[in-house]
């Protein structure tokens, strides 16, 4: 393993946004929001999936989730790419739209519509409010970027790095949902 600079959490914020800022500079890790999802999931996904372990996109709760966040409010939103790093959608007032299936885990899927508005605020200086919607469950709440929640993403990011960087899986730990999981096998081999 290769020598890293020490750097505390706020230099290394700051030089993830200066490196976003700059097409010339590659960050030391390419963070998307589903990865910021899974960092609040389970940080043992989160480094499988660095690795480039996938998972089986074809099972019915994949398909489940992906057909809902196609069809809903599909009239009212645009999809956007930004830097190949987040794919989001807003809505004609222009809000940001996060669809899930379940409110069941509520931080993940906050987190990674923060992770999209903190990016668009401190990346390419553009205020976004967002909404993160469950179809299925005729609900929906509205997620505001502030100087709190902007410190739990950056907090995320800097959990994420360390995550990824890291030799080694973290430990395995069992969760209420481990058995839904698609890396189970890998974890309990």
């Amino acid at each position: 393993m290769s020598e890293s600079p020490s750097y505390s959490k706020k230099d290394r914020i700051d030089d993830l946004i200066e490196r976003e800022r700059n097409p010339h500079r590659e960050p030391p890790v390419r963070i998307t929001g589903l990865m910021v999802q899974y960092y609040h999931v389970c940080r043992r996904e989160l480094w499988f999936m660095s690795r480039g372990i996938d998972i089986d996109r074809s099972t019915p709760n994949i398909q489940r989730g992906t057909h809902t966040d196609e069809t809903s409010y599909r009239d009212s939103r645009r999809s956007f790419t930004i830097d190949g790093r987040i794919a989001l959608d807003v809505l004609d007032d222009g809000d940001v739209m996060e669809v899930k299936v379940s409110s069941s885990l509520e931080k993940p899927p906050r987190m990674q519509l923060l992770y999209y508005l903190w990016y668009l605020d401190r990346i390419h200086g553009v205020e976004k409010s967002g909404v993160l919607a469950y179809p299925r469950e005729r609900s929906r709440e509205q997620v505001e970027l502030t100087e709190d929640t902007a410190i739990s993403v950056e907090e995320t990011l800097d959990g994420i790095i360390d995550v990824v960087e890291s030799d080694s899986p973290p430990p395995l730990e069992k969760k209420p949902y481990c058995d839904s999981c698609l890396y189970q096998d890998i974890c309990w081999l």
